[in-house]
Order: structure tokens, then sequence, then C-alpha cells
């Protein structure tokens, strides 16, 4: 079975959407169906004014339909609401082919931050994401929060898909080291103006406020904050290394959907500190692994008496295969594809 999978957001870069899909793809392998991804490396691109380390790519006419003729995919996703997003949408559309979607992204609320000025009112912005969405079988979201907010905004068919993490990738090290005054209160992700890294970098801590990531605030976030330390982007070891040596994990966003970083955070061991957003409320729930609360500096120090052995036990119920299985489910039905037979039979033990 092969299910073709249009996304804007593709390597290079280094976000969430990005994550998600590379262990969508491994994980259903192992389940017995084929990904096929749509993405901007198989077109002309051009850069996003806003989010410069981001390219969007520009189909020729045709293109997207001839690649759907090529794969026959028994089922079609809409990852992103980018330009491939919205023409795999319109061909769809234009032949009556049922399509599913995921929500990643709260635009209105990362235009608002970047866009104060350029009308893009967040009202406007919904109402867009609500036309786009309108016409697939199902639409995906990461949280029940997420869930139950699109529902309350007029989305039709909206269905859970959580996230896993890699928790032999993110695990406890014993002998991993950060040269560096502890405790070490770290946070990882795109340095830009909607991660409220800010209120973060204002707390005062004891020992070494560290900040893992790459983006177009990194350059006057270190400038303005020379007693931070600043690492830029970290991958695979070097990055789990660093969760593992970390003493706390600090998630400021109060707009992500999910945060992924939540979870390879605590398969580290590493317990967290984040203000009782939507995202890590559903992540971690009552959970003895974090403290969640609008003052931001208490929980940061309070959470340094977490037990990390709690933060791993819970990080270990979340895996990529279950949201993999999850995924395909969700997929397959909505479409009315057939599942394949290694994801029946996982489905038939995992109930």
């Amino acid at each position: 079975m092969k299910i073709l999978i249009a996304t804007d957001a593709w390597h290079p870069q280094i976000n969430g959407v990005v994550r998600t899909l590379g262990h969508l793809a491994r994980e259903a392998a192992v389940l017995g169906v084929e990904l096929e991804f749509l993405t901007p490396d198989a077109f002309f691109t051009v850069p996003v004014p806003i989010y410069p380390e981001v390219r969007l790519a520009l189909p020729p006419p045709g293109a997207v339909e001839r690649r759907l003729d090529r794969v026959k995919p028994r089922a079609i996703h809409i990852a992103t609401e980018g330009p491939l997003g919205h023409a795999l949408r319109r061909v769809c559309m234009k032949r009556r082919l049922p399509f599913t979607t995921s929500f990643h992204t709260r635009f209105p609320d990362y235009f608002a931050e970047r866009l104060p000025l350029a009308g893009m009112t967040a009202k406007a912005t919904w109402s867009w994401l609500r036309r786009f969405h309108a016409p697939g079988a199902a639409v995906l979201a990461a949280t029940p929060t997420l869930v139950r907010e699109l529902d309350e905004r007029g989305f039709h068919d909206v269905k859970l898909w959580p996230r896993g993490v890699d928790a032999e990738l993110f695990r406890p090290r014993a002998d991993a080291q950060l040269d560096l005054p502890r405790p070490i209160f770290l946070t990882v992700g795109r340095v830009a103006i909607e991660k409220n890294l800010e209120a973060f970098l204002d707390l005062d801590l004891p020992g070494t406020k560290l900040v893992v990531g790459d983006g177009p605030a990194r350059a006057s976030l270190a400038k303005a904050y020379p007693d931070a330390v600043f690492l830029g982007a970290r991958q695979g070891e070097a990055l789990a290394e660093i969760y593992a040596a970390a003493d706390v994990f600090v998630f400021p966003s109060r707009t992500d959907t999910f945060g992924l970083v939540l979870l390879e955070a605590l398969a580290s061991g590493l317990p967290v500190a984040a203000y009782p957003a939507p995202a890590p409320r559903d992540v971690i729930g009552e959970a003895p692994v974090a403290k969640l609360d609008e003052d931001l500096r208490r929980a940061c120090l309070e959470a340094l008496e977490l037990d990390r052995d709690d933060c791993r036990d819970f990080a270990l119920t979340l895996t990529w295969q279950a949201s993999a299985a999850i995924f395909l489910d969700q997929v397959t039905t909505a479409q009315k594809a057939p599942r394949p037979p290694r994801l029946a039979r996982w489905l038939r033990k995992a109930a």
C-alpha cells in the first residue's frame, strides 16, 4: 500500500513537521506501508521573507498532477498549507479524490507576532485555514486540546494524531558532561520570536541558561543576553548528549501545538519547566515529570527536585510506532482505503 504525502516543510529545515514525517516514514515501512513524499526539493523554490530559513516550492502547471498519476497512491495526505499542499488539494478536488490533512502550526499566532502592522488578522488567518482544510475527509491534530480548539473554530472531522519519541537515541547518559556552571537550564528549538525565548532568558536563575537551535532571532538574542550560552543547531547524538547533561528543560512557548522537544527531554531523564500552556498540559498531563507555572522561574527551580527516572518512564509510554499506527489508521479509515495486513495485526494487538 502506498500513501502520497504533500509537505512544504522538508530538509534541510529542522522543525517538528520534518522530524515527525521522518519518523512516520520509518515506522510506516515496518507496518507494511510505503510513504511517497511530494516535497520542495523537486521544484524551483523561493525564500520566505518572514521565515528566511524556509523556501517554498513553485511547482509548474501540471507537475503535481503528473506526480500523482505516476505514484498511484491508495490514499493522499496533505501535511502543510503551503504551495505544494494547495497544488495537491486542487488536483484532488478537481478529480474528486478523498484526502486528509493535518494541522501543525498556529499560523494566526505566528503572523500576529511577526507581522503586527501588516493587516493579517488572526480572524482572517483562521478563516483561510478553515477553507483550506474543509474539503478534506479528516483533519489530524496532535493533542486533545488542539482537537477541541479546531472543533470550536469550525473545522470538521478533527481526529487525534499524537506524537512519539526515539527513546533509544534520547536516553539518560551517565557520562554526559557540559563544561558549564550548574545547574544547567536548557531550551531547544527554533530561535524565533514566536518561541517566547525572552521569557526564559530574562529569568534570574543560578548556573547556566543554555539555548540550542538556530533561527532568525539568534544573533539579536545572543547580543541582548551575553550571559546565556547559544550553541546553535545540534542533531542526533550531539543533541541527545546535551539533553542528558542538562538539569532542567525549559519550554517557554505558549503557542506550540505539541513540542517534540518535551518528549526528547523527558526520554533523556530531564524534568520540564513550562507555562501551563496547551502543549505542555496535553503532553504531560498530571505526570510528576514537570512543573507548570505562570511563574516560570519558580517552575525552573522546583523542577530541579523532580525524579529523573520518572521522566524516562513517562516518555517510554509514547512511541513513534504507536503514532504511525494511529496516523495510518486515521488516513485509511477516512479515505476508506484498506488497511495493510501488518497494520491491521498491530492494531488488533494494541487493542
